[in-house]
Parts: structure tokens; C-alpha cells; sequence
């Protein structure tokens, strides 16, 4: 992350530089002088250096102002420029760490847009705005001893970066309670420490050892103009500076503002220099920590803590969100992994604390194969129940059947045999006798039709169903029927209607005449009896040629069948009334027979409401007929 700022020279943090090869006197705007400027460092607000004199500089502006427009820096440009330059100066001066307040970055700001720049006076070729030229604070510590690599004073204007670490990690700084938007303390951290041996629990660590005596500095030849504001006309007459500098690396230290400042020392001609840059603490930790963590696999499972020096800075959730706490008490888990960054980041704490656990190697594998077996092992259940409510309906239907039959065996019997005593004993007399001998003869079909049924139900039950197909016109079949079912319906009371155009009575059909027979009787035996109490008693079948073959419609005028009983009305033992309250006959496998042998003759069947009454149609396949 900081490599590229490592690298970079001690001439880069002035507003030109050189370029090329020296002989060619080329001088361009550096690179730290960009807008916006442009580092792998997140949240950088900007750069700036202070001298060994203590005076504040920025790479954003020449000394003098006239010289940005020479190259290329438009008034709004300088303007942006001189605004940006006043808010590092302003954040440093309120830090302490420049001398100067608000009134003097205030000039920074009003300098650009002004009709002429301000009076700079050159001292030891460095830029000095006026007699409130802002410097360090030498107050801010006592004048330290003579230290220096070159065996020159060491500046006591630039006392307060050295003592800005030494202050925070020993304590004699005084902070406001929590710092600066923090959370609280590490030790506050309410994280149990259960699964990895070298993790300790959280604790405020004393801080590392300076960064310096692991980090070697690094020397370097540099080039700068002899005078500090050059313009373009006089880049011809341009005479050079060599110097050698040596570079200290970065350290990293918190203002009491929030900001982070990232700064360096460096020596040049036995003076030291301070450079460094400017960062927002939001934006860095974000790009620092927030990014990587959240695009790392470790954030599906914990949380991240960021401290700094003890102090709580953000906690940061798995999966790409923000946890939002009052105080670093609240969190709660276990205590995954603590550690420092490297240098010059190593006051900065990572803490890594579970918050779940995750799937082991195979365990996506293990997580499909239970939920199959659920998936079986519902399925099973749910086949399981349904075929025992299917078992307790079939036996309810079985028990109903065998109370039918019970029903509509005694009811015949019982009036054959009252009859029958009484012709056989003379009671009746001769005007009655006929009706006797119909009521016994009626009676003895009734059973008659009963017992067929029951026959190809067993049948049909034991998949022992046998039909014999051949072709027949439809007139000569309806005439077969008709005989079979007329004497019934007018017992019955009813009048009965038959009507079969020319085309539909011609054409042929290949059924099983008794099948059929038996299909027109339980269909003509269901319309008698859900229709008895109707006010107009009459039955029609009417046939007819369609689409999908011969069509017969068999109506009544009865109440109708409900909608929500029109396909139930087929099934096996059905039945929409009570066995112990219904007021109609039958055993409810009628119409179980009419489909069934409607099917088995290529055909099928069902039932429509034709107001007043139910229709009852019937599709057979045609046949082509004798040659």
C-alpha cells in the first residue's frame, strides 16, 4: 500500500521538479501536484512539508502564485488549489503541529483568486509569507539537545512530530475521554477465547517498539531549482541545485482532530525536512480494512474490529455490513485472531471475532444429501398418509356398499314375497292381481340390474373385465335398449322420448351391445331416481354425429348434480347423501360402471347441468361399417 509513497523523492513534494536529462534544464509540475491528487492511499486529503525553519509548504502551488498560470493553472483551478491548501494548513495549525491559526490559512485560500500575489520575501531559498510566516510552535516543547545524522541543531520548530508518537504511546498526551469518535476501549471487548490456543484475549498491548529501527532509511541524489519561483521565460537561464538527502521511513500517528497524518523525516545539507501527507480517517480505515475484509471468504463467518492505540475505531460485520454500536462493551462472540499491522501501520489492531461457524470440506455435500433424505422422508410420510386416508375411505366406502346392497336386497325381496303370499294365499282379488304380477316382475328386474352390476364390479375388480365389440348401426342398438328401458321408465311414471336424426341413426359404431346395454340402464335407473320428486317427469335421449364421434345425451329434469360433486359422481361406492339419512336408492357403483365400460369401449363420459336437470353425454368411437 505504501510502497509508491516510499519511493518517492525528496523534490517530488515541491510544486516542480525536474524531468529528463539535467542538461536539458526541463522543469514540470510534479506529480503530487495533481488535482485531485492521485495515491494507493485511501482518504488522502493531501501533502504538505515543513522546513527546518518550521514553513509550511504544499506541492498544489509555487511560492509565488503568478507562476502557476505559466503552466497551466487557470484562476478557478488556483482558486480550488489555495482552498485545499488552507484546510491541510488550517487541520495542522489546529493539531498544533504548524504554528498559525484560522487568519492564516484563510490567506492560503484568498491568495489565488487575488489581483496580485502576496509579498514573499526568499530566505535561504525558501518561501516565507510575510512577517506571519507560518512556523511550528516552538513552545509546544522545550528546545531539544543538539541530535542530527549531519551534526547539525535539531529544529525546534519541528519538536511536535517528534513528540506526537512518543506522546500517544506513553500516555502524556491528554485526549478527550474515548478519543475522537470512538467506541471505546479494546479491553472494554466482551469476546470469549475458546477457539485458536495463540490468540489472547483482547487487551490494550503496549504499542510496538518504533517503526525506525526495523525500517532502515535510504539515501538518495536529488535535483531543485537554485531559486525557489521560476517562470517559463526564465526556464533558459534555469541553474541547478544538487543535494543529497536521506529518507526515514513513514510513521503514522492520530490528530486529536481524527485525521491520520502519514509523515516522514528527511535530511538534507544537515537540516531536516518534514514531508508527509494528509488522510481523512474514515476513508482510509475503509479503504484500508473495510474493502479487503468484506471481499475476503473470512467475513462470512466474524466480525472485524479496528483499533488504534487501545481505542475502538469501527467494527465492521460479516458479509458486507456495518455494525452500528454505542460502545465496544456491546459486542459479543468469540475471539477468532489479534494481530498488528506492519510498519508504519503498527498501531494499528485487527481483532477477528466468530460470529458463525463455517461449512467444513464437504459440507455443502453433507448439506444436500439431509436435505434429500428430508425431502424422502417427507415424501414417505406424506405417501403414507395419503394412502391411510385412502385405506379409512375405502373401508368407510365398503362399509357403505355392503349397507346398500343390504338395502337394495331386503327392499325387493320383502315386496316379492308379500306379493307372492298373497296371490298364492287368494287375498288378492282379480282386478289387483295384475298389478301384483307388475309390481313382482318390476322387483325381479330391480334385482336383476343389482346383480349385474355387482357381477362386473367384481369383475372389473379383479381386472377380469370382458367385452366383445362389434360393429352395429346405431339405430338397430337403440332399438335393443329401447325395449330394455322403456317398461322402466313408465312404471316409473316418466315419459320417455327418444330422437335420432337420419345421418346419427345410419351411422356405425363397434361396442359391446350388453356393455352398452348395461351403460343406458344405470344411466336411465340414476335419472328415475334423482329426479322422482321433479315437477315434470320426462327422460330424452337424443343422439347425434360429432367431432369426436357418436354423441348420446341422456337428460333429466331433477335438481342437477352440484359442481364441486360433478367428478366425484364417478368414482367407486360415491355417494353425496348419508347411508343412514339418504332418501334415494342405489350402491353408488353405477355410474362407476358407466365409465368404466365407456372406456373400455374406446369411448367416455360425463355430466353437465342443462337447467332445469342433468345431462349425462356419452362419446362412442364410429366405425366404418360393412362393406
Amino acid at each position: 500500500l505504501l510502497q509508491a509513497e516510499e519511493e518517492r523523492g525528496f523534490a517530488d513534494y515541491a510544486f516542480l521538479t525536474l524531468s529528463g536529462d539535467p542538461a536539458a534544464n526541463y522543469l514540470q509540475p510534479s506529480p503530487l501536484s495533481r488535482l485531485p491528487a492521485e495515491s494507493p492511499v485511501p482518504g488522502l486529503i493531501g501533502y504538505f512539508q515543513v522546513d527546518a525553519r518550521g514553513r509550511f509548504s504544499t506541492p498544489l502551488l509555487p511560492a509565488r502564485e503568478s507562476a502557476a498560470a505559466d503552466y497551466g493553472v487557470s484562476a478557478p483551478e488556483r482558486r480550488e488549489r489555495a482552498e485545499l491548501q488552507a484546510r491541510i494548513h488550517r487541520i495542522l495549525s489546529d493539531n498544533r503541529l504548524v504554528q498559525g491559526g484560522r487568519a492564516d490559512a484563510d490567506k492560503f485560500a484568498l491568495a489565488a483568486p487575488a489581483s496580485r500575489d502576496y509579498e514573499l520575501e526568499e530566505a535561504d531559498g525558501a518561501p516565507v509569507f510575510g512577517d506571519e510566516a507560518p512556523r511550528l510552535a516552538d513552545a509546544l516543547a522545550p528546545a531539544p539537545a543538539p541530535v542530527s545524522k549531519f551534526s547539525a541543531p535539531r529544529a525546534s520548530a519541528q519538536a511536535a512530530f517528534d513528540q506526537l508518537n512518543e506522546a500517544l504511546s506513553y500516555g502524556s498526551r491528554q485526549k478527550k475521554e474515548g478519543g475522537p469518535q470512538s467506541l471505546g476501549r479494546v479491553e472494554e471487548l466482551k469476546l470469549r477465547q475458546r477457539y485458536p490456543a495463540e490468540a489472547e484475549p483482547p487487551t490494550a498491548a503496549p504499542p510496538p517498539a518504533p517503526s525506525k529501527a526495523r525500517r532502515a532509511p535510504r539515501r538518495e541524489q536529488g535535483m531543485l531549482p537554485a531559486a525557489p519561483t521560476v517562470t517559463a521565460e526564465a526556464a533558459a537561464e534555469l541553474r541547478l541545485s544538487t543535494f543529497e538527502s536521506e529518507l526515514d521511513p513513514f510513521e503514522l500517528s492520530l490528530l486529536d482532530s481524527g485525521h491520520l497524518v502519514l509523515f516522514r523525516k528527511v535530511w538534507r545539507d544537515g537540516q531536516r525536512y518534514i514531508q508527509g501527507l494528509l488522510l481523512e480517517r474514515q476513508g482510509f480505515l475503509e479503504g484500508l480494512t473495510a474493502e479487503p475484509f468484506r471481499a475476503a471468504a473470512v467475513s462470512r463467518m466474524s466480525d472485524l474490529v479496528v483499533a488504534y492505540q487501545g481505542e475502538v475505531f469501527a467494527v465492521l460485520a460479516g458479509q458486507g455490513e456495518r455494525q452500528y454500536l454505542s460502545r465496544a462493551s456491546e459486542l459479543r462472540g468469540e475471539l477468532l485472531y489479534q494481530t498488528r499491522l506492519a510498519a508504519p501501520l503498527d498501531l494499528l489492531e485487527l481483532i477477528f471475532s466468530i460470529n458463525r461457524l463455517p461449512t467444513g470440506p464437504g459440507g455443502r455435500l453433507v448439506t444436500w444429501v439431509s436435505a434429500i433424505l428430508i425431502l424422502v422422508l417427507c415424501g414417505g410420510f406424506w405417501l403414507l398418509y395419503r394412502l391411510g386416508l385412502k385405506q379409512i375411505e375405502l373401508a368407510r366406502q365398503q362399509q357403505d356398499f355392503v349397507s346398500a346392497v343390504s338395502h337394495e336386497l331386503k327392499t325387493p325381496l320383502t315386496s316379492i314375497r308379500m306379493y307372492g303370499e298373497m296371490l298364492r294365499e287368494g287375498w288378492a282379488p282379480e282386478d289387483k292381481k295384475r298389478t301384483y304380477y307388475g309390481y313382482i316382475h318390476d322387483e325381479s328386474e330391480r334385482l336383476s340390474r343389482l346383480i349385474a352390476n355387482v357381477l362386473q364390479l367384481a369383475r372389473m375388480t379383479r381386472n377380469d373385465l370382458r367385452l366383445e365389440p362389434r360393429q352395429v348401426e346405431v339405430s338397430a342398438l337403440l332399438e335393443q335398449v329401447a325395449a330394455k328401458v322403456a317398461s322402466q321408465i313408465e312404471r316409473a311414471g316418466f315419459e320417455w322420448q327418444l330422437e335420432c336424426p337420419g345421418p346419427a341413426a345410419q351411422a356405425w359404431v363397434e361396442v359391446d351391445e350388453d356393455g352398452f346395454a348395461q351403460i343406458l340402464i344405470n344411466l336411465v335407473d340414476n335419472a328415475l331416481k334423482f329426479s322422482a320428486k321433479a315437477e315434470r317427469k320426462r327422460i330424452e335421449l337424443r343422439c347425434r354425429l360429432a367431432e369426436r364421434g357418436l354423441q348420446l345425451s341422456l337428460r333429466d329434469y331433477g335438481p342437477g348434480v352440484p359442481r364441486d360433486q360433478m367428478k366425484k359422481i364417478f368414482r367407486l361406492f360415491y355417494r353425496s347423501e348419508n347411508e343412514l339419512t339418504r332418501e334415494t336408492l342405489g350402491t353408488g357403483i353405477g355410474l362407476a360402471l358407466v365409465r368404466q365400460l365407456a372406456q373400455s369401449m374406446g369411448g367416455r363420459v360425463d355430466v353437465r347441468n342443462a337447467d332445469p336437470g342433468a345431462e349425462f353425454r356419452l362419446w362412442l368411437p364410429l366405425a366404418q361399417g360393412p362393406e
